[in-house]
């Protein structure tokens, strides 16, 4: 295909709207801002897409459009590799280095020719307009629509080809398969992909609130719903408290204690309280701590709905010391969260793998620490979303080998019954994307370990 190359400004229809006034343009060029903003300065996608305090552009949308605009950004990010090579293709020659903007405009305009249900003489239509309204792209707005028209001529074509893609940046795709082998690695990207499931943990009576929200009950009494409509907050049960969304693989590692009864608890990173929930669920006497003013009150409104009780304290864990030595504590670390590029896309975009070295050094001494708030005998469970063993095997075998106090314990029979294909044969749990439980695919990836004081 010829490159359109330097074609001249349009000149202006005075009977034309502004481009910013025309249906469709506004939430697609938030969405284009929000992309570059990701991708080029790795900013963390949830603080852009706070309705009180995120992107400017993105609050002044309708809820509508705002959707539409979530949308198109988590499919261009989760799809972004598989994009680019679809632009790619269709180019003469790359675009240049400095054209960041217009690189933004094509995603967000492939992605929905590809990928969502949007009319593609729409997508094509606002990708001009965009490039239109920017005086560095003006001169490449016939290039844009030369590249999308063709792409919506040969989509059935171009999605067979990028099949074979992987769906990941290179340097977490080159990572995994370091780990898992290319096989493994290949489908553990392809699984990110699908859209995360909405799974649910109940007080209790699994059975009876599967058959009222229409879910299944997954044999670690996590409910996956089958076909979720509405708001959740509007579902059955919830504003009496008798279930709270978590996924089906964050909510093992707290189900690993087995029953809790008469024990003394420490929840160590315990916002936002899912795991916490558990515990108290568990029989424990329950103390979650949690640094953040913010995400503590976010904690105890969750328990104060689900009419739970727990002792919770305002504290940096690695500071805070405890009157009397707990019996058990989790951790649930923060980490890379890798494990959770599903329902967190830009993961693999804002971080890379220095910050996956810096987060295991911290997570080492955090699980120190949780390590001396348990008595002897005393059990720790620390786990985290990460999918690379530098912040889960490694750290653990480090513990071991430099901490005489420190053992692997056995995981409780009756929780890892049915887990024994996510074990790894050396007493810990890894869960992938790739992985299913039950025949229930799309799991968070995650890892924990069952450590006792000796």
């Amino acid at each position: 295909m010829k490159r359109a190359g330097r074609n001249k400004a349009r000149p202006k229809d005075a009977a034309s709207p502004a481009p910013e006034k025309k249906p469709g343009y506004a939430p697609r060029a938030a969405a284009t801002k929000i992309l570059a903003a990701v991708v080029d300065r790795k900013t963390p996608l949830d603080g852009m897409l706070d309705n009180e305090h995120g992107n400017g552009a993105y609050r002044s949308l309708s809820a509508a459009d705002q959707s539409l605009c979530r949308a198109l950004v988590l499919t261009s990010l989760r799809h972004k590799p598989m994009l680019d090579a679809a632009i790619t293709r269709l180019l003469e020659r790359p675009l240049p280095s400095g054209a960041r903007a217009l690189a933004h405009v094509l995603t967000i305009a492939a992605a929905q020719i590809l990928y969502l249900d949007i009319p593609d003489h729409s997508a094509v239509d606002i990708a001009v307009e965009q490039a239109n309204a920017d005086p560095r792209n003006r001169r490449f707005a016939g290039l844009v629509n030369a590249v999308l028209r063709r792409l919506s001529r040969r989509k059935d074509k171009t999605l067979g080809e990028l099949e074979t893609v992987s769906p990941i940046p290179d340097w977490f795709r080159d990572r995994l398969v370091e780990i898992y082998g290319a096989e493994r690695a290949f489908a553990i990207g392809r699984a990110q992909l699908s859209p995360p499931s909405i799974d649910i943990s109940v007080k209790s009576d699994p059975k009876g609130w599967a058959e009222k929200l229409g879910g299944t009950v997954l044999s670690t009494g996590t409910i996956r719903l089958d076909k979720p409509s509405g708001a959740v907050t509007a579902m059955d049960g919830f504003d009496d408290g008798e279930w709270w969304v978590q996924d089906a693989a964050a909510a093992i590692p707290a189900r690993l204690f087995g029953d809790l009864s008469g024990k003394r608890v420490i929840d160590l990173c315990a916002a936002p309280g899912g795991k916490t929930a558990q515990l108290v669920c568990q029989g424990a006497e329950v103390t979650a701590l949690e640094r953040s003013k913010s995400r503590l009150k976010r904690l105890e409104q969750n328990l104060a709905r689900l009419k739970l009780s727990a002792e919770t304290i305002c504290a940096d864990m690695m500071e805070f010391d405890p009157e009397s030595l707990f019996d058990a504590a989790l951790l649930d670390a923060p980490c890379s969260s890798t494990g959770t590029v599903r329902r967190h896309p830009d993961v693999l975009w804002t971080k890379d793998f220095s910050d996956i070295e810096k987060l295991a050094e911290v997570q080492y001494a955090m699980l120190e620490r949780a390590l001396a708030m348990v008595r002897p005998g005393g059990l720790v469970i620390f786990s985290n979303c990460s999918l690379d063993p530098l912040e889960g095997e490694a750290n653990v075998a480090r513990l071991l080998a430099e901490r005489p106090y420190a053992a692997l314990a056995a995981f409780t029979p009756e929780a890892v019954r049915p887990l024994a294909h996510l074990l790894d044969g050396k007493g810990a749990m890894r869960t992938t994307p790739a992985d299913s439980l039950d025949g229930a695919t799309g799991l968070d990836g995650f890892y924990a370990a069952a450590i006792r004081r000796l």
